[in-house]
């Protein structure tokens, strides 16, 4: 039996709509041209065959849907004992709440891994493996922000969530497995690919491809976790180890920004080549 911590999925249910509101005010303030000229962005919604109109679709759906979700967590109030029906109609629509508003985050993330594979002029990008990357990061990412709301205000419960524990490790692996395919895979298929692999691996984007990414947001989370997890299966208590857990949890989430930011910087210098 795994414990509920009622505070890591308020966290959770809150966490998704102020980041991904934040994510939005960034892509407006870097969308210059639609500043300028707001009518623009009406242009988003009028093309339904365009994968960045079907992302803003996901996105004005799942925004609402995961606001009200938030504040009926945290309005929460318990069902009086001798109401079964009234607790069965509950789970019911907390089941299906969690459903819709699963399926919508899910597309929100793969829309953003397509729409940058899209274009056979960058041919870092355009992999299928670069949608994957994103959803398997995007994952990890929200299972770390959620883990280090858990070790800060639940940690006694958190420490015994082995299922979660097990996810993270298994996700980080999973990622890492995915990440060197498709570097592999788009390094064989083009001369541009290759450069733009090089830049990485080897080229001036190199301290922040093997320091930020790989061993802060990749190895030492699975390090960190997998110890734990799989080797001494105790449960730790002691400060020393929270704050270790803090580190690898961080390192997911700057991991999880070092890639989005690299994978962009090694694809732009091809379309200037």
């Amino acid at each position: 039996k795994y414990p509920d911590s009622v505070k890591m999925r308020v966290a959770g249910r809150i966490i998704a709509p102020i980041f991904l509101g934040i994510g939005l005010l960034m892509l407006m303030l870097d969308a210059e041209a639609g500043l300028h000229n707001p009518l623009r962005f009406f242009y988003l919604v009028m093309n339904p065959g365009s994968v960045m109109t079907l992302g803003v679709y996901f996105i004005c759906v799942f925004m609402p849907v995961s606001v009200v979700a938030a504040l009926l967590e945290v309005l929460r109030r318990p069902v009086p004992k001798g109401l079964t029906w009234g607790r069965v109609v509950r789970r019911v629509g907390e089941f299906a709440g969690s459903v819709v508003a699963t399926g919508l985050a899910l597309f929100v993330v793969v829309y953003a891994g397509v729409f940058l594979a899209m274009y056979p002029s960058l041919p870092f990008l355009h992999t299928f493996w670069v949608p994957v990357l994103f959803v398997v990061s995007a994952l990890s990412a929200g299972l770390a922000a959620t883990s280090l709301v858990g070790l800060v205000t639940d940690r006694e419960r958190f420490e015994h969530m082995w299922l979660i524990k097990k996810s993270h490790v298994i996700l980080s692996a999973i990622e890492m497995v995915v990440l060197v395919t498709m570097l592999v895979i788009v390094s064989s298929g083009s001369a541009e690919g290759a450069a733009s692999v090089a830049s990485l691996v080897s080229g001036q984007y190199a301290p922040m491809f093997w320091g930020g990414l790989v061993l802060l947001g990749l190895v030492a989370p699975f390090a960190i976790e997998g110890y734990p997890v799989f080797i001494t299966r105790k449960v730790e208590t002691s400060t020393t180890s929270m704050v270790v857990s803090v580190i690898g949890e961080g390192g997911v989430l700057v991991g999880g920004f070092m890639l989005r930011l690299l994978v962009i910087l090694a694809a732009l210098p091809v379309v200037y080549l």
